[in-house]
């Protein structure tokens, strides 16, 4: 009887061996925490100087200088825990497809899907999650408003939430290799969807095209209540407008999640071995 295997084990494989393997060039480690570090820094400098002129993004929105910073720092938590455990993965799924080495990892006695998820751990990249953590903890302290305790305790979760919208999004488009051939445009798309994700829903808000696109990716491509959420759970008072918008949070988790395992195994299906 074959034994299944342990997936936080064969986790904290993978996780140990990204380590061991970005240690042997510490150097090129310690180049990219500062180089990444020192991109949010600039744009936390350019936040601080938007705020010197004007008191909130968006007219009457909410979001003062303090509060916008807590929604950076969730942007900020998201983003890095993205980029250290999926986006090197996801990157490299039409490699596996290429090179054939996705045959090796069909043959392996675990999940397709979690193996090629998870395969490696860009460490530097959660440089970041430390400097969310400190921005988070340094913009609470100086705002006015004090988040209940329910508030505090769904962060947590629906911060998870958010990464899981993220990486369904994210596994879909790279499953979609199969049927396209080579997609080097993971990068590109991550960038584009995260721009609408960066900002409040109350700035889409007094025109056409603002109330579109508001719709469009919150029901569509929800990547608007992946931030969202949780920073105004921290930031704001939550009206009911907002937790009907935690409810449909929690509904698009599970549905992202599925609809990505979907797409995924109908593309292995399709996939031929590089040896035939």
């Amino acid at each position: 009887m074959t034994q299944r295997p342990s997936y936080w084990r064969v986790f904290q494989t993978f996780a140990r061996n990204s380590l061991v393997r970005d240690m042997t060039f510490r150097s090129n480690f310690v180049i990219e925490v500062i180089s990444s570090t020192s991109w949010v820094l600039m744009n936390l400098g350019f936040y601080a100087l938007i705020f010197s002129y004007t008191p909130m993004i968006g007219y009457d929105s909410g979001w003062g200088k303090y509060e916008f910073f807590v929604f950076m720092a969730t942007t900020m938590m998201i983003t890095s825990i993205i980029q250290a455990f999926f986006m090197p993965n996801a990157d490299e799924f039409s490699e596996l497809i290429r090179t054939g080495g996705l045959d090796f990892a069909l043959l392996k006695p675990i999940d397709t899907q979690f193996l090629v998820s998870l395969n490696r751990v860009h460490w530097s990249a959660l440089g970041n999650l430390v400097l969310a953590v400190l921005l988070m903890g340094y913009a609470l302290a100086r705002m006015s408003y004090t988040p209940t305790v329910l508030q505090v305790v769904l962060f947590v979760p629906y911060v998870l939430c958010g990464v899981a919208i993220m990486y369904s999004l994210m596994i879909a488009l790279s499953a979609t290799s199969v049927w396209l051939g080579r997609n080097q445009s993971l990068y590109d798309f991550w960038f584009y969807i995260t721009n609408f994700a960066r900002y409040p829903l109350e700035i889409y808000r007094g025109s056409v095209a603002g109330d579109a696109l508001r719709g469009f990716f919150t029901f569509v491509i929800p990547v608007l209540v992946v931030v969202n959420v949780p920073a105004r759970l921290m930031a704001l008072p939550m009206t009911a407008e907002y937790w009907y918008l935690a409810l449909f949070a929690l509904l698009t988790t599970a549905v992202s999640l599925a609809g990505s395992r979907w797409i995924f195994v109908r593309a292995l299906r399709s996939y031929r071995s590089a040896s035939s």
